[in-house]
């Protein structure tokens, strides 16, 4: 499970949206994958892992009664490409790092707008790179659920980023 903490702490974070919480849901879900490893039936451990961190958020947002989770997606650039993967570059002078920063900020807030299950799937597939076979075994829906929800969150984060700013950061203020 060590190499998949990051992971793990990451997805948690995304779904509660509060980073000392997440690290509590990623001990505890640690705690259970440690107890339940006799029960993992090989292959990439990452899945079986980030499934268990899904749970633990889960079942702790039942006992909370918080209402409805919601999930992230990642805007497409116009170069077709994740905008997650233009927003840094060490090749950046100060000015265009500092834009770059700005637009993760934008995308931070947009993401978060979402619904936890296109959120989840988001963090999934653009943050952690897992493919669909695999969001889907940790989200436990079928691959076309996975491919129509990342579809839904682009389309939602692509009009929402194409309001004007200042409606945009009204909205975050509400």
């Amino acid at each position: 499970m060590l190499p998949h903490l990051d992971a793990g702490y990451n997805l948690a974070r995304w779904l509660c949206r509060d980073s000392d919480l997440a690290q509590d849901i990623v001990q505890e879900a640690t705690l259970r994958a440690f107890r339940f490893f006799a029960s993992h039936r090989g292959g990439d451990a990452r899945p079986w892992y980030l499934r268990i961190v899904r749970n633990t958020f889960i079942s702790g947002h039942a006992r909370d009664g918080s209402g409805t989770v919601i999930l992230m997606s990642v805007l497409e650039g116009e170069d077709g490409g994740s905008l997650l993967e233009q927003v840094a570059s060490p090749d950046d002078d100060p000015e265009t790092a500092l834009a770059r920063l700005q637009d993760r900020g934008m995308m931070d807030r947009l993401i978060e707008r979402l619904p936890v299950d296109y959120r989840e799937v988001i963090v999934l597939r653009e943050l952690e790179e897992l493919s669909y076979k695999e969001i889907a075994e940790v989200a436990q829906i079928p691959i076309g659920t996975v491919m129509s929800r990342l579809a839904r969150a682009r389309r939602q984060l692509i009009a929402w980023a194409r309001e004007p700013q200042a409606a945009v950061e009204a909205r975050r203020d509400l």
